[in-house]
């Protein structure tokens, strides 16, 4: 306990101590990437929280109260790059099925505090322009949090589309397949549409992201390098960025890194 302590309190003071050079830091990326070209859709998987509070000898739960504070921050900076569509991991489908009761209860009361907030302060959402969408298998998710994301998408449905938030809530890749697939085969059987209408295209609509871009960039926090199940079909193409830090951790200049990467990336798109 004594040696978490201690590397928690070295790591905050060593953040004070290069406050001043982070400051012309953040100014030396901004002058970087100002110009460059931005990402119409970056996705977001916030890991690292539990690593986060153990780090600190805290409750996991604590830090995904963190990590939620951290969302919020970093949601204003993607906004105020212009970036149009956002996409975060918020829950996947195995943490709402093998955590344990006590985790997802913690973590099914925060998502149902934060949608709260939403509505509490959708004056904020209106003027930014954010039209919000909750994906992911209903059956796994509480009754009343699928009521107040109903009427989340239904209260921003009619704000002029500069931004869109997709919230990510007991989700999976897989699964998300699995329920086109099903789709697009009843629709076959009632002659809505034929097999050989089939394509990328079509099969895309049935996914659960209908409507907005693939993602361009896809940024993993924590220092894991892999999807682990996130956006499987739509990924196919994205520029993925791994970063050591935790999320409860993650600054601008983490987000600005990642879209410096980005922009001296060429993209092939296959080709």
């Amino acid at each position: 306990m004594l040696k978490k302590q201690l590397k928690a309190s070295a790591m905050k003071l060593s953040r004070i101590m290069l406050k001043p050079v982070y400051k012309v830091y953040e100014k030396w990326l901004w002058i970087q990437i100002k110009n460059g070209r931005m990402p119409r859709h970056v996705a977001i998987i916030p890991d690292g929280n539990r690593r986060w509070a153990r780090l600190r000898d805290l409750p996991p739960w604590l830090g995904h109260e963190f990590g939620y504070k951290r969302l919020k921050e970093v949601l204003d900076w993607i906004w105020d790059l212009g970036i149009e569509v956002v996409t975060i991991y918020a829950m996947s489908s195995e943490n709402c099925t093998r955590r344990s009761l006590e985790e997802r209860k913690r973590l099914f009361d925060l998502m149902r505090r934060a949608l709260n907030e939403v509505i509490e302060n959708i004056d904020y959402f209106r003027e930014r322009g954010v039209k919000i969408h909750v994906l992911g298998r209903e059956e796994l998710i509480p009754r009343d949090l699928i009521e107040l994301s109903r009427k989340i998408e239904k209260l921003t449905s009619t704000y002029p589309r500069k931004h869109v938030l997709n919230i990510a809530l007991c989700y999976g890749g897989r699964q998300e397949i699995v329920d086109a697939v099903r789709r697009i085969a009843l629709d076959v059987s009632l002659n809505r549409i034929s097999v050989n209408d089939i394509d990328e295209n079509l099969f895309s609509k049935y996914l659960y992201t209908n409507g907005v871009p693939d993602p361009d960039l896809i940024i993993r926090t924590s220092g894991e390098e892999r999807i682990s199940n996130f956006l499987l079909w739509q990924s196919a193409y994205s520029e993925l960025y791994f970063c050591e830090v935790y999320w409860p951790d993650f600054r601008r200049i983490d987000l600005w890194r990642a879209i410096r990467s980005y922009q001296k990336r060429e993209r092939r798109f296959g080709r």
